[in-house]
């Protein structure tokens, strides 16, 4: 997950959200404004995948703990080799902090990372006999795991429709306005309500990914995004000016 942080992406999304609204509530959305956003993206993208490289639930959890506060690709250039030689909490505990931290020093944080990744191999061998836990409730209570994680492995590794709000869906989130918050809690427990049956498995993939590539935080691409119009964002952003070539 690009840029996991929660408090960036509060700081960003707000501000963005604030903007659009100038300042007023935004109106709630009907919920068939809400299946036309969520028809639309399925459209372009009927099966979307999250970008985090993993081979099995271990790697996965290990990858979006990595992921915090960095980009995917980032996170995918270390952990190809990383997971080529440890795929399983017994094999990350074998190699040790001092490994895992050189393998991953070129992620933000690594040191503290490292520190997590063996520490929860090291619960999952003890507490869940190396096996990644299904539910959120054990998921979180290991090292490095928050709410967003757990959300995420349980969507990708075990099929649950759960709604991960990272720095994107929390943007989206709040300048359509779709499931508007304060905090990522806020824009999960709004999602939930709102997003209809048919969407749910995917729609914070479909969200994240639209905030990544259109929906983006410095300048959004809205004159070639699918929902301009329903989105009350304002003001909408422009097509760059292409620079006349100087005639020989």
């Amino acid at each position: 997950m690009v840029n996991n942080s929660a408090g960036r992406g509060k700081r960003k999304g707000l501000g963005m959200a604030k903007a659009g609204a100038k300042g007023r509530k935004p109106k709630m959305r009907a919920s068939a404004e809400v299946a036309e956003i969520f028809r639309r993206l399925h459209a372009i993208e009927p099966e979307p995948k999250g970008e985090l490289e993993h081979v099995n639930a271990y790697t996965l959890l290990v990858a979006v703990v990595l992921s915090a506060q960095a980009t995917d690709a980032g996170v995918n250039k270390a952990t190809r080799p990383l997971f080529a030689i440890a795929d399983t909490p017994e094999k990350m505990l074998a190699l040790g902090e001092d490994t895992v931290r050189d393998y991953i020093k070129t992620i933000g944080l690594f040191r503290n990372k490292a520190k997590n990744v063996i520490l929860l191999s090291q619960a999952l061998i003890e507490r869940f006999g190396g096996a990644v836990p299904a539910n959120r409730d054990d998921l979180v209570t290991l090292p490095g795991v928050g709410r967003k994680t757990a959300n995420v492995v349980m969507n990708m590794a075990f099929g649950e429709a759960t709604f991960a709000v990272d720095t994107h869906v929390f943007r989206v989130s709040n300048r359509l306005p779709l499931a508007p918050g304060k905090n990522p809690d806020q824009v999960e427990a709004g999602l939930e309500k709102l997003v209809p049956e048919p969407y749910r498995m995917h729609a914070h993939h479909w969200l994240i990914l639209h905030g990544r590539y259109t929906c983006k935080a410095q300048r959004p691409e809205c004159w070639r995004c699918p929902l301009t119009d329903l989105c009350q964002f304002e003001p909408k952003s422009t097509p760059p000016k292409v620079k006349a070539k100087a005639q020989p």
